[in-house]
């Protein structure tokens, strides 16, 4: 996924309200910037590290600023948890996720149940539904996790994709992981025990897991390598 134009160098003050930042640019002005992710942010910024934003051309826009991703000094991590999809999305039709690679239809917020999953894949002979997770959770050297706080709604995804499993679809669980300073994936028991059950559960039934790490830049977020995970 390219961003429309490079991102623009800042550093972050602090983040306040879940959506508001406080910025630095390099030219020393300060700014608010909207922070794209409902999440904790755990270990995903301090005051001083770099910020990269990108900043709208809509006029309209109260808030031009939307910070992007951080750098704490060996990783991009990116917040923007609405990029996550694009980023698999343009994996699917490049065919960077080997598992996923025979699929030809690609049919996003797919309606199942009374949720909806991420992607509907298709081809003549079989349908997979993906659900995909943004993961910046850092909890020690080198390992990733999910969640960074109790999720019932990812409890509850995790449940429809048993399900679908159950009626003779593929299921996957598919976590993005958008941070380089990691190098395996591990479930957060220890934040929401129910989710870690439920992932095992998944994993039994024959839902499929999938740790896919990617490869950041101001300039573009590309799905990189796989990463081992457990359980």
């Amino acid at each position: 996924m390219h961003y429309e134009s490079e991102l623009i160098e800042a550093t972050i003050e602090k983040r306040y309200k879940r959506f508001l930042s406080d910025i630095t640019l390099k030219n020393g002005e300060q700014v608010t910037a909207h922070v794209p992710n409902t999440g904790s942010m755990k270990t995903c910024w301090e005051p001083g590290w770099k910020a990269y934003l990108s900043k709208s051309q809509n006029p309209k826009r109260k808030l031009p600023y939307t910070l992007e991703l951080t750098h704490n000094g060996e990783s991009f991590i990116s917040l923007n948890t609405s990029a996550t999809n694009k980023i698999v999305k343009e994996a699917l039709e490049k065919g960077l996720i080997k598992e996923l690679k025979e699929f030809d239809q690609i049919l996003p917020e797919q309606k199942v149940f009374d949720s909806r999953i991420d992607f509907m894949l298709k081809n003549a002979s079989e349908k997979a539904f993906v659900e995909v997770k943004n993961v910046t959770l850092k909890q020690e050297k080198g390992v990733a996790s999910f969640p960074d706080a109790v999720t019932t709604r990812g409890q509850k995804h995790l449940r429809d994709l048993i399900k679908i499993k159950e009626q003779g679809d593929r299921a996957v669980m598919l976590y993005v992981i958008n941070r380089s300073d990691v190098s395996r994936f591990v479930v957060a028991k220890q934040i929401d025990p129910t989710y870690a059950k439920l992932l095992k559960e998944a994993e039994q039934k024959g839902v499929e897991i999938l740790t896919y790490q990617t490869k950041i830049s101001p300039q573009e977020i590309i799905i990189s390598k796989k990463i081992p995970y457990s359980l």
